[in-house]
């Protein structure tokens, strides 16, 4: 095991003057968790794959957040944290709960009603932090130059940056206007989400292809 006594991190943990676990924190972060969280189900149960939303949500919080109510780098830590957990909590319901209901055979379908599922998702964000916890020393304070964990580090870095100023936020703002164009455009013009001449060929014909 490394010796961390040559670990700096950007906030000293001395430094009391900054705020950290404040009340907007969490409600923006809870805020974020909520919007991603509602596009991670729809585009997991659409189109059977999830997006990351740290490094998103890590960009709103220092373009928002930091121009708008002067949240610090510890507070857009806490926003960015809070909302990547909240997509994570729902891309977990939405590949476990069918899941469960294939392999019943649909006998569990009466069982997973809104409450089920709430409590369900609930308790399973909770065991995750808990599991966290006690992991964090170890994988992430002890073994920081040997596990980079790149999502991770990319996100500090953007809240670092975002600290020492500048417009981070400009290709975040870009796509999502391109996505709303583009919406607007299919219902306007009845473009087809799909390819409507493509016909997927039959599973023998993969394999041969294979």
């Amino acid at each position: 095991m490394k010796d961390i006594s040559d670990f700096k991190p950007y906030i000293p943990a001395t430094n009391v003057s900054v705020k950290e676990f404040t009340l907007r924190a969490v409600v923006i972060g809870a805020l974020f968790g909520i919007l991603f969280g509602a596009a991670t189900v729809y585009l997991a149960l659409k189109a059977g794959l999830t997006v990351s939303a740290s490094i998103p949500i890590a960009v709103l919080a220092i373009s928002l957040g930091r121009k708008f109510l002067g949240t610090t780098i510890l507070e857009n830590n806490i926003i960015q944290t809070t909302g990547s957990a909240g997509e994570s909590v729902a891309a977990g319901v939405v590949f476990t709960l069918p899941a469960f209901l294939f392999l019943s055979d649909g006998i569990g379908k009466g069982y997973f009603n809104y409450w089920t599922i709430l409590m369900l998702a609930i308790f399973g964000g909770i065991l995750g932090v808990l599991m966290m916890i006690p992991l964090r020393r170890s994988l992430i304070v002890k073994e920081h130059d040997t596990l980079p964990y790149p999502e991770g580090t990319a996100c500090a870095q953007v809240l670092i940056a975002g600290e020492k100023g500048g417009d981070f936020a400009k290709t975040a703002y870009q796509g999502l206007g391109f996505a709303l164009g583009y919406a607007m455009l299919q219902r306007v013009f009845i473009i087809a989400e799909a390819p409507s001449g493509y016909r997927v060929p039959p599973i023998n014909t993969c394999l041969l292809l294979a």
